[in-house]
């Protein structure tokens, strides 16, 4: 009991103490070393080296290629201008008649073409901000409404997506990034869909109060303090992800959509036909970790879409990139802070692992859903991705405490991994959008928005939507399988 006890407190504090702005990095091995004061089985620096040490290691290991080339191809689109390029280009063929939905398809096009959510919310919301207020609707709305395009649909759902969300459960289910593809896509029309009208709805209440745009200021004056002060584990160090001045000399259109297009395209290029092609037999030789191709295809895969697209993107945007240097190393230097917070995240909860009283946890929590494993593992997922304020750390700590469990589980019911894997990546993306978590921290802050103003649009379209849809892809995938 002292322990189960001890686990809620540091729980409870975590979320608490991230809310209020604590690096992850201290606050992660500080809470861990608590658990260890308690515990008999877990001495404390022991604890600290061997346990919480060990998977956070493990974890960057695994990951840091992805955080790295992920972080430099958003800053590339960045400051190539092609970002803001796609916004506009979009919001503009779709018009003020149906701003929300040009919005949500900018922010979905580039992330799920690999670009940070951060680096979109950064780029669309000045033109959001215009094209809302030449329209009349309410400023309110545009925190929902990047949420929408950024957090939800192309983050978890959608086959193919290069995000860390659809990235970590690879290697522990051996799927690929496109893991049941018809599926992932009918879930991510459903959160598509629920959101779209949940802000017409919101939408329609305003103007029936005679509701425009607003009086707000264009920046809110304390930005840089608050965006200082909560960098988040999910995307860039704050601090490094600014949006400068456009390029004067923009890509056209089709240049500025082609990384893009090439990160999928090349990510299931590797998956089907390149890699399953490779010899591999090598890689049963213990100096290359006694593995297989099936839990590190998916990787690779993604690793070789991103490097030859960002090739492509620096080749073809040279002369707009004044400062290649320096996007570079602003790219590098902003995968480091998310890849640690959320390994320190893992950390944290190997050490809880390794705690007696995680065998009752973990035999109650497996236990959900009866015989049907899905079930327990969206509520895991959701549940730790809600107590850490972070989708990939909450997935994380799951599925490296409870993944060959769950895929055990799985196999003995006949579920396949692919569906596994895809209700894993939907279940990281609903408790995750609570008050807490540093996107939505973030993203109120660059909209100059309170909790209070625009809150509850966030929570609607990126934790009750998807929550809506995870409930709805375990339905059909349990009906129907994998398709």
């Amino acid at each position: 009991m002292i322990e189960i006890a001890a686990i809620l407190i540091a729980l409870a504090l975590l979320i608490y103490l991230a809310y209020r702005g604590l690096s992850l990095l201290i606050l992660a091995p500080a809470l861990a070393a608590l658990l260890g004061l308690v515990s008999v089985d877990a001495p404390l620096l022991a604890g600290y080296t061997q346990v919480f040490m060990g998977a956070a290691g493990d974890f960057i290991i695994r990951y840091f290629p992805l955080f790295l080339l992920g972080a430099i191809f958003g800053k590339l689109m960045e400051d190539s201008g092609s970002a803001d390029v796609l916004a506009r280009a979009i919001v503009q063929r779709l018009g003020d008649d149906r701003a929300i939905l040009a919005v949500v398809l900018s922010c979905g096009v580039m992330t799920y073409g690999g670009v940070s959510l951060f680096v979109v919310a950064f780029a669309v919301y000045p033109i959001a901000a215009a094209l809302f207020r030449q329209a009349h609707l309410p400023k309110r709305l545009i925190p929902g409404t990047i949420a929408l395009g950024a957090f939800t649909f192309t983050m978890t759902a959608l086959p193919g997506t290069p995000a860390i969300q659809n990235a970590i459960p690879m290697p522990y289910f051996g799927t690929s990034a496109f893991a049941a593809p018809g599926l992932g896509i009918l879930t991510g029309i459903v959160m598509l869909a629920l959101g779209q009208l949940w802000l017409n709805h919101r939408l329609k209440q305003a103007r029936t109060a005679g509701e425009g745009y607003g009086a707000h200021p264009d920046e809110p004056p304390s930005v840089d303090a608050t965006l200082r002060e909560h960098s988040s584990s999910e995307g860039f160090d704050l601090m490094e992800v600014r949006t400068e001045e456009a390029p004067r000399d923009q890509p056209p259109l089709l240049l500025a959509i082609l990384p893009i297009v090439l990160v999928i395209a090349l990510n299931l290029l590797f998956t089907a036909l390149i890699i399953p092609a490779m010899d591999t037999d090598y890689l049963t030789a213990p100096e290359y970790g006694a593995t297989s191709i099936d839990s590190l295809r998916g990787v690779w895969s993604i690793i070789c879409a991103l490097v030859l697209s960002i090739l492509v993107l620096v080749f073809t945007n040279l002369k707009r990139l004044a400062h290649l240097t320096r996007t570079l190393d602003s790219g590098a230097n902003a995968s480091v802070l998310p890849i640690f917070n959320t390994a320190s995240l893992v950390g944290f909860g190997s050490v809880v692992a390794s705690l007696a009283a995680f065998d009752a946890i973990s035999g109650w929590v497996t236990g959900i859903g009866g015989d049907n494993p899905l079930i327990s593992l969206a509520i895991a997922v959701n549940l730790l991705a809600g107590m850490t304020g972070s989708a990939s750390g909450g997935m994380s700590i799951a599925l490296s405490t409870l993944g060959d469990t769950y895929l055990a589980m799985g196999q003995a019911a006949g579920i396949s991994p692919e569906l596994m894997h895809r209700v894993t990546a939907v279940a990281t993306g609903g408790l995750d959008a609570l008050p807490h978590n540093g996107a939505v921290i973030t993203l109120l802050s660059i909209c100059g928005l309170s909790h209070r103003q625009a809150y509850l649009d966030i929570a609607m379209v990126a934790m009750v939507g998807p929550i809506i849809a995870l409930v709805f892809l375990i339905t059909v995938g349990t009906l129907v399988g994998t398709f």
